[in-house]
């Protein structure tokens, strides 16, 4: 097998690829239709985009649980909670115990009655669409809707030092047999024409934080294909993870794998860089 270098010809090459117009994501597919390797095409984009990226500025904070001297229970607000598991790149913490039982059965009561089809962002438009790689069902609550969204909201704040107002609504989504989420990235592309739209309340996303209402039999664990990690869905364990960028070099692709028996009930917080209203 030969092994693939980052040459100067090929950086130039993907700095022009963008300035033509093509996002980073863009020009990491053709890389890797080409032939390159996932990793050799992140290091090149890292390399030749560092700087571009970077240009305005990274996100001035992330939100970020406090972790030093790596404590295996942590306070939040009102409920002390595990850390199971802990990640640096990408920045990946598995939660032990945020929701209580009755917690995760009460949301779940409170959003059976308005389930639909789940939509993706559709960031050509700024608008959302039912999209074949998600197909589970879900719903929306508006942020504090319910005494127990906004118990919740609080909770994730101090658990990742990040303003409730910089958080959007709750989405939950019930996935039965077969369904699942392919590999995707949370954050909004913002060579996407529709992203400007999005991106005017609240600014980008910055993290999410997926939280599991339900144990299912088989299935359904959050996967981050990049790094060959699983998680599998606990009932009340949350997983956490946060992107400082818009770019694949975060590392954050991830997907709901397919639920083989039972189903799969988990609430997703996202968290924005400013005030989301």
């Amino acid at each position: 097998m030969s092994i693939q270098h980052i040459t100067v010809e090929l950086r130039h090459w993907i700095v022009e690829q963008t300035a033509a117009g093509h996002s980073p994501q863009a020009v990491h597919e053709a890389m890797l239709q080409q032939g390159w390797s996932e990793e050799v095409a992140v290091a090149a984009l890292e390399q030749a985009l560092g700087e571009k990226i970077y240009e305005d500025g990274p996100p001035v904070a992330l939100p970020e649980p406090d972790l030093g001297g790596s404590p295996n229970r942590i306070w939040a607000h009102d409920r002390e909670v595990s850390v199971l598991l802990q990640m640096k790149s990408p920045r990946v913490v598995l939660f032990g115990g945020l929701l209580s039982d009755e917690e995760c059965d009460e949301l779940v009561a409170l959003a059976r009655e308005r389930l639909a089809r789940s939509e993706t962002v559709q960031t050509l438009t700024g608008g959302s669409e039912v999209n074949a790689a998600r197909t589970s069902e879900g719903m929306f609550f508006q942020r504090g809707e319910h005494p127990l969204c906004e118990r919740i909201e609080r909770r994730i704040a101090a658990l990742v030092n990040w303003p409730v107002e910089n958080g959007e609504g709750l989405q939950v989504l019930r996935y039965r047999p077969g369904a699942q989420y392919l590999p995707h990235y949370d954050y909004f592309d913002p060579a996407q024409p529709g992203s400007l739209q999005i991106l005017k309340r609240g600014g980008q996303r910055v993290g999410t934080l997926v939280m599991y209402l339900n144990t299912p039999e088989r299935g359904g664990a959050t996967t981050f294909p990049d790094v060959q990690l699983e998680i599998p869905p606990t009932k009340g364990h949350a997983a956490f993870f946060s992107y400082a960028l818009p770019h694949p070099s975060t590392r954050t692709l991830h997907g709901g794998a397919p639920v083989i028996e039972g189903e799969k009930w988990v609430a997703t917080k996202w968290l924005r860089e400013g005030r989301f209203d």
